[in-house]
Formats: C-alpha cells, structure tokens, sequence
C-alpha cells in the first residue's frame, strides 16, 4: 500500500507520566470552572495530615516487549492513606502489589511470557476510593530473524523500469529500510532512484552506471535493536537503442487511479506515488476541493510523497498526484478520510467540598464515530452499583446532590469508539474542616480621605464559616451603610473620613476565633497647579511644572513623568530630560516629535494622582510648493502656490520673491522681494517690467520665522516698451572753475523697458526762461559742459529713452558750474581782549567765487611783552563755538589757526599765553581754498598769576634742619615778584597749622628751614607770584635724616674661605663708615682691619680665609667695638707641615728673597698709580663725581672725602689674609656683575644676586641723598674683593 500511518501502538516507551495524558485537555474549547461550592485548602491553613483519595502520578502505555526484561508496566500514584496497587489483564485480576506509591508491574521468571501479552489496566485503592489508569496493550513476541539471506542477480536494458524488492521479516514494530552498497554507503535517491514505503527500491528508468554487484537491503528493528541484511542484488544493464524513444508515464505504486485512505486524527499520514517512465516523469500534487496550502501536507523525498503530521479533521478530502513527462502524463487520486479516536472536550476536575454542597462533575468527549460516555465509581459501573436519589447523569453530567462525607470516592469518566476509549479519574473529596482566620492579627490599614478601604478578613473552614465585623463600640461595622461584606471575609468601607480612623474587630460566628484591624486616615495627596499646556519653539527648552502638597507623616513621594502615556526615561549622559530639583520636567533641544501630552504622576504610599499638560512644538513653516504662472497680458500675470506645513503655528503671511535674469551676469542674479501676502491667500497678481525676464519663488512667515524659499517657478519674459519713468538724483557736482557737472542715478537696466537705452540731458541759464535748450544723449552719467562761467546757475532735466520712444516729461532742477578761490579778504578787523581770551571781528569778504564755508583766524605769538618766554608745544582743538583751530610751533615764534564755519563774522581764540605780543590776520574759504589774508592786527595780553616753580627738591643738614631748592616758573605770566613758601607738619590725631614763609627777592631759589621735629613728615608748598597775584604751587613731602648709628643686627653666612655679613639699613639713617675687624684665633697672629664700610650698603664680605677656623669679629667706630661674634669658616682645618727639609734655613732663605721682589713690584705699582694709572672710567669720577657714590660724613652733609679714596685704594688685594682694596680693573668683574653708567660714567648697577639698590631722590640727579623719602643715600661701590666673593 502505498499510505503510511504512525500510531503509538508500535512505541517502544515503557510508561507516560499522567500530565502527558491531560496534556490534551489544555486545549479544549473551554476549561470548566471552578465548581461552586468547591474547597481549595489555602497554603497558609494549618493542617495536618488531611486524607486525599489515589491520585495516579504515571500510568502504563502500550508497547512491544521481546525479551522478559523488557516486560516493565509502570503505574505510580499518590494519596493518604497510602495506596494498594492491583493489575487486572482483560477483565481479569492478573497481580495484586502492596507497594507504597508504586506499583509497577514486572515480569516473574515463573510465568511464561505469553501470560503477559494482552491489555492490562492499574487499579489504585485506598479508604477514600479507587483510580483507574487508561489501558495498556503488551506485545510478546521473539525477536525478528532471518531464515535465508537472498542473493539476487538481475539483468535488464538500458532505460528500463525496475523494481528491487525486498521482504524482511514481519514484526509489530515494521522496520525502517536502507539500501546500501558492500562500504556500508547509502544508494544515492533522487528523482529518478526511490525507495518506497514497502521497502522495495525503483527506478523509473535504468542507466549503465546502476550496474552494480552489491544492492544490499538492510531492515533495522528499532524496538527490537536489531540489525537484519535481507537481500544482496546484483544488476546488470545492458545497452539499448530503444533508450531514444521513450515511454510515458506509468505509477509503480499505487495500482489503478484511485484509492481510500483511511486515518485518525493526530497520527501521521504518508501518501506516495513513484512513477516510472522516460524520460523520468516530474510528479506534482494538488487537492481538489481546496487548495493544498491551506492543509497541514508537504511533499518530500523528490515530490514522490505527499506528508501529514499530526492529522486534522480538515485534512479530510480528495488529493491527486499527477506525473508528467515528454510523451505524457498519469495521475492518481487518493480519498483521505479522517476518523478519531475519543478526546476530551470537557473534563471534571478533582475538588474538594464542603457537607451539604451540590456537585456538578461535567464530561464530555467527541470523536468518530462518536463516542460513547460510562460512568463509574471507584472502578465500578454506577449501574452495576447502588441506586442513590441524591445522584442523576444526564448527557454525560453527573450531578451529585447534598453530598456526606461518605460520598468521597474516585469518580471514572470513559469515553470508548472504535478506534479506542479513554478515561479520566476525578477525585471528589467530601471533608470537615475547623474554621481558621488566617489573615495576621492588627495589621495596620492607612488610606487618604475619601478613598475606599478593603480590611481583610481571609478565614477557611469546612463548612464555611461565617464572619462578623464590629467597630471599637462593639457595634456591627455594617449597619454603616458605606460598608459590605465580601464572601472572602474583608470588608470593604468606602468613602472613608477622619472619623473613621480606630480599631476594628473581625470574628468568626460561634466561635472565639477574631483578630484585629487598625485604620489610620490621612490627607490626599493633590497637584494644586497642574503642567501647562506650552507652546515652544522648536529648538529651545521647554519646562513643564509640577507642584504638589501631601501629608506630612506620609514619606517623600515619587514623581513620574510620562508622554502620551510611556515613561521618560532620564539616563546618564543624556541631557534630552532633566528632572529638577522641584520636581518640574526640562525638555531640552525641543523637536517636533517632542510635541504631545505629558503627565506628572505623584506616587505616595497611599494614593496616585496625575495631571498632564502638553507641548505644541512650533517651527519655521515649510515652503510652498507647486508655484503655477498664469498670463494675464503682456505685462500681467497671476502666481499661486500651495502652502507647506505650518508645524503648528498659523501662517501670517507669504512674501513673493523675484529674480530678473535678462540684464545681468548669472553670476549676479539675485533674489529681491516683490510683494507680501496675506497668510490666507495663495495667489497674487503681478505687475511685470518689460523687456524682462523673471523667476519667482515664495517663503511662508509664521510666529517663528521665515521658512525657506520654495522652488523656482518658470522663467516668464516680457515684451519691450518705451521708457515709463526717467532717472532719479538730478544733480550738478561741478568743482572745476569754468565747468558745468550734470549727474543723475543710473536706472537699473530692468527699467530700461527696451534696447538702445539713453538718457536724454538738456540744460540752459537760469532766469532765461524763453532760452534755447542745449540738449544731448549719454549712455551713463556724468555729462561734463564746458565753458559754463564760474558758479553759474543753470535749469537741467533728464529723461530716459530707448529704440521705442521718450519717457515722461522730466522734472526741471538747478545747478552750479564749478568755483574759484575768494578773491577779496575781509576788512575791518578788530580785537577785544580779556586775561587768555581775545574775540576777533571782521567785516565779510566780496567776490567769494562760490559757496562761502567760512573764515580762518591766523595768530602769531611775537613773544612777551618783556623777555622771552618758554614756548608751548603745537596742539589741535575744537571750541565750543564750533571753531576748528590748530597751534604750530615756529622758530623763536608759536602760531595758531582757528576755523569759524558759516557766515559769521567774528571768532573767540582762548587759551593764550599771557603777558605776550599778538599779530592775527583773517581769510575767507570755500570748497576750492582760501583767499588772501587780511591786513594783520597786533595786540598784547595783560600780566597775569604765574605758574608753579619747575623743581623742588630738599636737603638734610641736620636731624632738626632742611634746605629747600628750586627753580623759577616756566610761565611767570609777568614779572615776578617773590616767592611764598608754605609748610605744615603731618599729625594724625588733627590738622597742623601752616608755617609761612615769604621770600621778596625773585631770584633768591633757596630757603632753610630750622627746628623741625626729626619725628615727623612735612608737607612742603612753594608758590611764584606776580604783581597780580601767587600762582599754583609745586608740592613735596619730606623729613629731615636722622644720624643713626653702625648696625648692631648683623646676619652671617659662611663658606670655607669667606664670611658674608649683610645687615638692614635705618630707613631715614644717615651714612656712617665703620671698620670690620677680625682675628683668625689659632694662627697667633694679630687683629686685621678692613677698609671703610658704608652703614647703607647693607652688606660686606671677608674673603681669603682659611676653612675649617674660628674667627673673632668686631665692628668698630670711633674706637668703640658695637657688635662682636665668634665663627668658623666652614670645611676641615689646614694641617702643619711636619719638619722636613723644607724647615731648613736654605729654603727660609729662598721664601724671604720672593717676599722682597714682591715689595719691591707693590712700591712701583704704587709709585705707577700714583702717576696716573687709574681706568678712564675712574678719572671721570675724579672730575664729575657724583655724591651718590661718595662716603658720609657727619660734619660735612654731602661732600667728598679724598682720604677716604686713597685709603681704599692703597690696599692691593695681594696683602694680608684678606683682599679688603678695591681693585681698580673691569676685567676682574667677570660675569659676576650687571654694570651701569650714569651719563658721567660713574657705577650705577649692582652685582648679579643682590636685591635692588635702595633708591635715592628721584627729583634730582646730583648732591646728597635726599630726605624726602627719607631714605639713606646709596653706598659707595663696594671692594672688588667683596663683589668678587659675594655668593650668588
């Protein structure tokens, strides 16, 4: 047969656990609820050991046993008590196991096998009932064998159909087939070689290359593991001419055209045709009621098989397989007709129940042929056991009514047709249980006001046991009429108040079983300004609020914000949301997919509100589109466009855009606007130029902006025409005298309407009104005419024209022929003066030659009245007046200009130097330049207050005592007549009062001043004065020096060969010079003394000592030692040479002779200095010697002390332990130093390393230290022993 159907009769599976055989009931139609009235004990009731009927766990499956071992029929099963076990094989009791939970069935060695072939059923008992497992069928049989192998040989032509067969033993469990060669290698199939469903092997046509000596067939026993070589063919194929002529095709298998199937629902289905024919035939497959698609086959295996897994009812139906070839074709219907097995469409469930319950179990099956439905109880037929009135069936319901304890039993449902029955076991338990709460006792409810409460109550009980509310008045909770009682114990309490908060009792009737419940009501949670509704341009940000008030004992609540209902999400590195700290939303980089409704969600505890606003995202309109030109005439036409999308703000208007592209490059088209819109409008007419060619595009405007252009529209060209308007800015621009400059604004050349553009320029004298016209035509203006006279007035027009007329008639203007300089000065001039100011009055020029632009005052300055004075540098300024006027300096003299714009005829000059002599003269100007001067004019300015002295400066004889230097005024303004000086000591606690001074004699430039207080500043005034009065002072702050004293605060730094002492200077200390002496303590020889060192220096090194030893320093002045210190060089001490031979005389000898060609070498360098061997730089100082450089003395304030030179001078460095002279050359500086020069030459820089030199009077280059910053003068230059060994 050529169908293949697939059933678990031939499963080689010992046992199928029960949820494998309820798995169907998953997919009924619909389940069955919850029986009313039924029990489900909850996880949290305390009971033990509650008595349950058999539940069967795993139950037997049919199946084929070859060997005793394999004889294993399972059946597992849970209850309490624990449950017997009974096997009973076809009808009849077969074995009886008293295994707990487990009775499994397996073959005994004393009873033949075939005792065990049959159907067996698994019967599980306890107290409380009897299950049932579905039936099992066992096959016995041996294990499949070969009797002979078959060795075939076969000889056929070429292009012939062959068959192959092959017949292996029969078994329950059919064998799978494998045509293989001697390697154990599969025999290739494909469209032409198939090995059908039987077994056999076909070719629908033979080729030379199947000749073969080892077609093997294999049949392989799953279920019995067994492996069986059927068949050895050897084929032979022979050549054939018969090969080209082919044969239609013909089925090997099925036979006829046309065959029944029968199946069932569930099981797999094979049909198969194989055809034969050549060339080989091409199979396809159709159904004829319907199309193959909607139907659960597929072909395989080349198109030869047509496959069905798992059958369903809709399979049912006619198909036909059809093979085609070159010379024809064959065909052959199946009619499939599915059948089914018995399966549940509705299945009771196992409940529990109460006494008194009614129970309703409901059990339905179908198949077909329809099934029919038996009831039984604990494994026996309801009808072949007691009536019972409480117990009816009616269509496969049973319905069980008031039920007792002792109706608990296993209820058996099994529905049986034809192809098979099948059962289901449904355990009713009837049980009385205690009542039990088993919600927690004084669980605390909290809820906000107004709100509904629901107190839980949960109690089970069997029966079920009844609950009662009350309040803390022991009164019923629901006599409140916003109380009810759910079935599951809780109360529900609606609208809740304040009032309501308290305790609450929950009990079960007619018992002492109850617990409590607390209530605890707070305040709503509200939103008192909910998000706005914003509209935000696309862009920026937007910030939607959310303000809200909750009860303070609740904990801080949780906002939650949400857009069209899905949470925003706030993630880091993501700035799109930002939460703030007020709650409140910040909706960054706004974008139109922004725009929607959002809302903010408080979560407390206890309550969840919401309130939403919104975000319209407004943008820039897009452009219009479809720009569409009609004519309306030459010059006429009508432009509409449809109008883009406004991104939700309402377009206000549209702005037409045109292009003119016929008189210019294309590099220099551009976009100008022509006309705006209304933004309900989408068309406008317009007005076009002609001889033009344009383009339009248009942009939309809305609140946000402009969108961007819309495409171009087409090109549109007008015809030309004459001229409609002639040029504008009709003009003269004459400078040249004798000339007449006629200018006017070109007209684009978009108004030229025509070719040949001109412009058509006429002119005549002004004031002729009969006079010709002198006309002319220019492409481009300007139009210059000779011979037009000096600054002559004309009348001009312009009018356009091109190659098809005249423009209108144009407007007349006045213009000017070009101007001369003024020819006449102006007359009459006259002077007033007062102190630095002189006004000057003039009579007006004739004969200006054009357009007057003023007049220009010239003042010289001839020097004073008496004397020469100090002249002023030259300077630029503008009066109040609106004169320009400029001040040159001259050799000896100083002049000034001033510019009086307009016709007036008189100018003020301020800002003259008084006591002088003035010339001034006056010229008149116009564009082309000035006329000539006017005759000059000569005044004087009066004396008046000189300025302040040039200089101050002071000197400090004694600590009680200044001298005041100064000079005279740069502008005395007069004649002087003296001097005042006036002074005033600094007091903090209160004002001073002024010292005066009056000094007669102006050439007398110096003053002392006595007893002064060396403890205070003074503030110095000098004033000049004239006979008119004193002028400005010059100011100066000062004190006087104090002598001070050597240091006493002496800081040491040593290394192996030097001591560096640096001190600090008395801020107002005079100069003292002091001598360093000092004693090396272990070499037994005497004090050395250093040269003269300044106080102000604040530093002195010794130099060329020995490392490693003490040394005894002193600081001494006037034979008195202030300061004294012990200290050692740093380094090991010098080690004595040990007597040798050079402790002999001869060498003593030999040392003394050196030591006198030294002496003899210093006499002559000394003698040589003495004669002029000092460096230039030193001869300067000689002669210009500034006393800045010099060495102090008490006695003489400033002055320069010769000895104190040579003393320095008459040490060389090579005498003694130290080099205390200062060596006079600039080699030895090296690059120790940074070396200035004053402009005489002298030392002003310091050596590298050391701080900034005190500074001295900044007022004056020459003398003494001044006391005015009350600082000490700056030291001489220190020994070129001390600069050379100061550290860096």
């Amino acid at each position: 047969m050529c169908v293949s159907q697939r059933g678990w009769a031939g499963s080689r599976g010992r046992h199928l656990p029960l949820l494998a055989l309820l798995l169907p009931l998953a997919f009924l139609s619909s389940s069955p609820p919850l029986a009313q009235g039924a029990l489900v004990i909850p996880p949290n009731y305390k009971v033990e050991n509650i008595p349950q009927p058999p539940v069967l766990t795993v139950v037997p499956t049919s199946y084929t046993a070859f060997s005793r071992e394999e004889i294993v029929l399972p059946c597992e099963a849970s209850g309490f008590p624990p449950p017997t076990f009974r096997w009973v094989k076809d009808g009849l009791v077969f074995a009886m196991i008293q295994h707990k939970r487990s009775g499994t069935l397996r073959a005994e060695a004393e009873r033949p096998l075939t005792d065990y072939d049959g159907e067996f059923r698994c019967y599980v008992s306890n107290s409380l009932g009897t299950a049932v497992s579905p039936p099992a069928r066992l096959i016995v049989e041996s294990q499949p064998l070969l009797l002979q192998q078959q060795i075939v040989w076969k000889e056929f032509e070429e292009g012939d159909s062959v068959v192959l067969p092959c017949t292996p033993p029969d078994s329950s469990t059919p064998p799978s087939i494998h045509w293989m060669d001697k390697m154990m290698n599969h025999i290739t199939q494909d469209e032409r070689v198939m090995i059908g469903l039987n077994g056999n092997l076909y070719f629908s046509n033979l080729l030379r290359s199947d000749s073969r000596n080892d077609y093997m067939c294999n049949a392989q026993y799953f279920a019995a593991r067994t492996l069986l070589q059927e068949t050895i063919v050897t084929l032979n194929v022979l050549p054939s001419n018969d090969v080209i002529r082919g044969r239609k095709p013909h089925f090997f298998t099925p036979n006829g055209a046309h065959s029944s199937v029968a199946t069932l629902r569930g099981q797999n289905l094979v049909l198969e045709c194989i055809p034969r024919g050549l060339p080989t035939p091409v199979v396809t497959w159709q159904k004829k009621d319907s199309r193959l698609e909607e139907t659960s086959g597929q072909t395989s295996r080349y198109k030869h098989q047509l496959q069905f897994n798992s059958v369903q009812l809709t399979d049912d139906g006619e198909y036909e397989c059809r093979a085609s070839n070159s010379h024809g074709n064959a065909s052959h219907t199946f009619t499939v007709s599915v059948e089914a097995a018995p399966y549940w469409v509705k299945a009771p469930a196992s409940l529990m129940f109460s006494p008194g319950e009614t129970v309703r179990l409901d059990c339905q099956a179908e198949g077909i042929p329809t099934p029919s439905i038996t009831w039984s109880i604990n494994g026996d037929v309801i009808s072949d056991v007691d009536q019972e009135p409480r117990r009816s069936i009616t269509d496969g319901v049973l319905i069980l009514r008031d039920v007792v304890l002792s109706d608990t039993a296993v209820y058996q449902c099994e529905a049986t047709n034809k192809h098979g029955a099948i059962i289901l076991n449904t355990q009713l338990h009837v049980v009385s249980l205690p009542p039990q709460i088993l919600t927690s006792d004084s669980l605390l409810y909290r809820v906000t006001e107004g709100e509904t409460v629901m107190m839980d109550c949960q109690s089970f009980g069997s029966p079920r046991p009844h609950i009662a509310w009350e309040n803390e008045g022991s009164e019923s909770l629901l006599q409140d009429t916003r109380a009810s009682l759910m079935t599951n114990g809780t109360v529900v309490l609606s609208g809740v108040s304040y009032e309501d908060s308290g305790s609450f009792t929950c009990s079960v009737v007619h018992s002492n079983v109850s617990i409590a419940a607390h209530l605890e009501v707070f305040n709503r949670t509200v939103i008192p300004a909910p998000p706005a509704d914003l509209r935000v341009h696309r862009g920026s940000a937007a910030v939607l609020g959310c303000s809200f008030r909750m009860d303070a004992r609740l904990p801080g609540g949780q906002v939650v914000w949400r857009k069209d209902g899905h949470k925003v999400m706030q993630t880091d590195g993501d700035t799109k949301y930002m939460l703030m700290s007020n709650w409140s939303l910040m909706v960054t980089n706004v974008q139109p997919k922004d725009s929607g409704r959002y809302s903010c969600e408080v979560i407390t505890d206890l309550d969840h509100i919401n309130a939403s606003g919104s975000i319209t995202v407004v943008g820039r309109p897009d452009p219009p589109k479809a720009l569409k030109l009609t004519v309306l005439d030459d010059y006429n036409m009508s432009l509409s466009w449809i109008p883009g999308d406004s991104h939700n703000s309402p377009i206000s208007e549209f702005v037409v855009w045109a292009r003119e592209e016929q008189h210019q490059e294309e590099e220099l088209w551009s976009w100008k606007e022509w006309t705006e819109v209304a933004g309900n409008i989408n068309h406008v007419k317009l007005r076009l130029h002609p001889f033009c060619t344009y383009r339009f595009r248009v942009t939309a405007v809305n609140e946000v902006g402009h969108s961007h252009p819309s495409e171009p529209s087409e090109h549109r060209s007008t015809p030309p025409a004459a001229p409609s308007k002639n040029p504008t800015g009709v003009r003269s621009e004459s400078t040249d005298t004798d000339t007449l400059l006629i200018s006017w604004d070109d007209m684009e050349k978009h108004l030229h309407n025509g070719p040949a553009f001109m412009y058509k320029v006429s002119w005549r004298k002004a004031g002729d009104a009969g006079g010709h016209w002198n006309s002319t035509e220019v492409e481009l203006a300007p139009l210059l005419i000779q011979d037009a006279g000096t600054y002559t007035q004309f009348e001009i027009k312009v009018q356009a024209v091109n190659s098809l007329g005249e423009g209108p008639v144009p407007y007349l203007e006045i213009g000017r022929s070009g101007e001369d300089k003024p020819e006449d000065p102006p007359t009459g001039i006259t002077t007033s003066v007062t102190n630095s100011t002189v006004r000057v009055h003039w009579k007006e020029a004739k004969k200006i030659h054009g357009l007057l632009l003023g007049y220009k005052i010239h003042l010289l300055r001839l020097g004073p009245q008496t004397g020469r004075g100090r002249r002023s540098l030259g300077k630029h300024h503008h009066d109040a007046e609106g004169r320009e006027e400029r001040v040159e300096p001259g050799r000896g003299r100083e002049s000034r200009l001033v510019v009086v714009h307009g016709t007036k005829t008189s100018g003020e000059v301020t800002g003259l130097r008084l006591y002088s002599r003035y010339e001034v003269s006056v010229t008149a100007f116009n564009s082309k330049g000035e006329g000539p001067h006017s005759s000059p004019h000569h005044f004087s300015t009066p004396e008046g207050a000189p300025g302040p002295p040039a200089s101050l400066r002071l000197e400090s004889p004694s600590e009680r005592s200044l001298m005041l230097f100064w000079t005279p005024p740069l502008e005395p303004n007069g004649i002087l007549q003296g001097y005042v000086i006036r002074y005033q000591q600094e007091v903090e606690s209160r004002d001073s009062l002024s010292e005066i001074e009056l000094i007669s004699d102006p050439s007398v430039t110096h003053k002392e001043l006595h007893s002064l207080d060396p403890s205070s500043h003074y503030v110095f005034n000098v004033f000049a004065r004239t006979t008119t009065g004193e002028g400005p002072p010059i100011t100066l702050r000062g004190a006087t020096l104090l002598d001070g004293v050597p240091p006493t605060n002496v800081s040491i730094n040593t290394s192996s060969t030097s001591i560096s002492l640096t001190w600090v200077p008395g801020e107002r200390d005079r100069n003292h010079g002091f001598h360093l002496r000092y004693l090396r303590k272990s070499s037994g020889a005497g004090w050395n003394l250093s040269e003269v060192v300044n106080s102000t220096q604040g530093f002195y090194s010794l130099t060329g000592l020995q490392p490693g030893s003490e040394y005894h320093l002193q600081i001494l002045h006037d034979n008195n030692t202030h300061w004294e210190k012990v200290i050692w060089t740093m380094g090991p001490a010098p080690t004595e040479i040990p007597a040798t031979f050079a402790t002999r005389g001869w060498l003593i000898g030999l040392i003394s002779a050196i030591v006198l060609l030294v002496l003899i070498l210093l006499i002559l360098c000394l003698i040589k200095r003495s004669k002029g061997g000092k460096y230039a730089v030193k001869d300067k100082e000689d002669k210009e010697v500034d006393s800045e450089a010099r060495p102090m003395k008490d006695e003489t304030f400033g002055e320069y002390s010769d000895a104190e030179e040579k003393r320095s001078d008459s040490q060389p460095s090579l005498c003694g332990d130290s080099k205390l002279g200062s060596d006079d050359s600039l080699a030895e500086y090296g690059n120790s130093m940074d070396i200035q020069f004053n402009e005489d030459g002298s030392f002003i820089g310091q050596y590298s390393g050391r701080g900034p030199a005190p500074q001295g009077n900044e007022e004056s280059s020459g003398g003494p230290a001044s006391p005015v910053n009350a600082v000490p003068p700056p030291p001489i230059a220190p020994s070129m022993s001390s600069i050379l060994n100061r550290p860096s």
